[in-house]
């Protein structure tokens, strides 16, 4: 099984930009699509933006234009950078397969806040 961990979360104004990174274990991630996904308190978690092995991209309407998902398949590493980031994105980001999920990692917490 996969180990996936993300980082580069943090607290920032409306307007600024993060750059999210997610750390897959395992040789076979190039071989995943693979998903950026985020949870509120009390909400189901979301697909915010999915990138398959090919590197073919999809996103959720709510963050087309502003986020953009990719993949460097050499390091096992997948990215998710995040620019005009709005109050609503504030949430803790996880990067899984996708569409079907395995385990959970910890996830990285982004606050988007004035």
């Amino acid at each position: 099984q996969a180990q996936l961990v993300e980082s580069g979360g943090g607290l920032v104004q409306p307007g600024w930009s993060l750059k999210l990174s997610c750390a897959a274990s395992g040789s076979i991630f190039r071989f995943y699509d693979m998903a950026w996904y985020r949870q509120t308190p009390g909400a189901q978690r979301e697909l915010v933006a999915g990138i398959s092995s090919s590197g073919r991209t999809n996103y959720a309407d709510s963050v087309k234009g502003r986020f953009t998902i990719s993949r460097d398949n050499a390091k096992n590493m997948m990215y998710l950078q995040m620019n005009s980031l709005k109050p609503e994105d504030t949430a803790v980001y996880f990067c899984n397969r996708w569409p079907l999920p395995g385990s959970w990692g910890q996830g990285t917490q982004v606050t988007v806040s004035s």
